[in-house]
């Protein structure tokens, strides 16, 4: 704003008050130049035009919300639109990956856990429905013809099983089949092989992982570790065989342990069959009644009476199937004025 001649003192002149205005320096008279010449200075003043003095006014800062309207801050600091392209497909990517990981952790979970919560419903149900059908009188003489030729319906529990070496709580029962549905109740006995106790190759499939897995820790049995079945009338204690390398020196080497006092290699035609293999799941002839030799039948005084236990492996694969072998060694007819009776192996740990 401009005003008139200033009066004496620095007092406003005639023209008025001189509004806000903030002065830099002293005011040099009219006329008069400084040092680099003519009056001159940044912000507001007074400055000196041919003679006369003039007010300068310098604009007032604008505040944030004071700026014009007109100009565009450009999106993303200036980037062009490649830039938010290339963020946009890496954010949908981890979004993609983060739900595939939780996809996959909430199936091992529903393997793992899930499923053995589920069968183990299942399995308990058998078992109860199992100790109901033993309650029923039993044969008169256990072990008679009609109790040995009578078959087991498919899917129907028949027989436990029980391995000492994992513990006194692990028992299972077995039912008659091997369909994926059976599996998912317990262990399931391969319908084409022997019943329990009878020359042959007993044969029960089960679980590694995940649906009780029964056969979970079906790897860590020893030679010669009992493997005991209960019928409605008997006891039948099977034992592993001599693991692969140690036929050699048997009698002063493992087989000089109390348990092994009936175990020992098997002669021919069984000599090549061991306590444990991995074999392929297409190599069902390890279920053979002479493991190994499908449709090969052994003299009638060479018979041996087998058992076979299969799962998966490794754990969590299908690729191949973990087989144990045991040899038949005891059978404990059952007792009905003492049902309580049980063989001493199952107190072996």
């Amino acid at each position: 704003m401009l005003g008139g001649p200033p009066g004496a003192g620095g007092q406003p002149g005639p023209g008025g008050p001189r509004g806000s205005i903030g002065q830099q320096g002293p005011v040099r008279p009219a006329g008069q130049a400084g040092p680099d010449g003519p009056w001159s200075g940044g912000g507001s003043g007074l400055a000196t035009h041919g003679g006369a003095v003039t007010e300068v006014i310098s604009p007032l800062p604008q505040a944030d919300g004071d700026a014009p309207t007109e100009l565009i801050t450009p999106v993303g600091g200036g980037r062009g639109r490649g830039g938010d392209r290339t963020r946009t497909a890496i954010s949908t990517l981890g979004e993609v990956l983060i739900t595939l990981g939780l996809v996959v952790l909430l199936f091992v979970v529903y393997e793992v856990y899930v499923t053995d919560w589920l069968s183990a419903g299942k399995q308990a149900d058998a078992t109860a429905d199992l100790d109901e059908r033993w309650l029923e009188v039993l044969p008169a003489d256990p072990g008679n013809e009609r109790t040995e030729k009578v078959r087991p319906v498919n899917g129907e529990g028949f027989a436990k099983l029980y391995i000492p070496a994992f513990g006194s709580d692990f028992v299972f029962t077995v039912l008659e089949g091997t369909t994926d549905t059976i599996l998912e109740v317990g262990p399931g006995h391969y319908a084409d092989t022997v019943m329990p106790g009878e020359p042959g190759n007993f044969s029960v499939a089960g679980h590694r992982v995940g649906k009780g897995a029964p056969f979970n820790d079906l790897d860590l049995l020893r030679s010669c570790d009992a493997i005991v079945i209960e019928t409605q009338t008997d006891w039948y204690v099977y034992r592993v065989l001599p693991m692969k390398g140690e036929a050699t020196g048997w009698d002063q080497g493992r087989g000089a342990v109390p348990q092994c006092t009936d175990v020992k290699p098997l002669g021919e035609p069984y000599q090549n069959v061991v306590g444990q293999q991995v074999v392929l799941p297409s190599q069902s002839e390890v279920i053979a009644p002479i493991p190994g030799k499908p449709g090969v039948e052994a003299p009638a005084d060479r018979r041996a009476a087998l058992i076979t236990l299969t799962t998966c492996h490794p754990r969590f694969s299908a690729k191949q199937r973990l087989i144990v072998h045991g040899v038949f060694t005891d059978q404990y007819p059952k007792d009905p004025a003492n049902p309580g009776a049980r063989p001493v192996e199952l107190t072996e740990g």
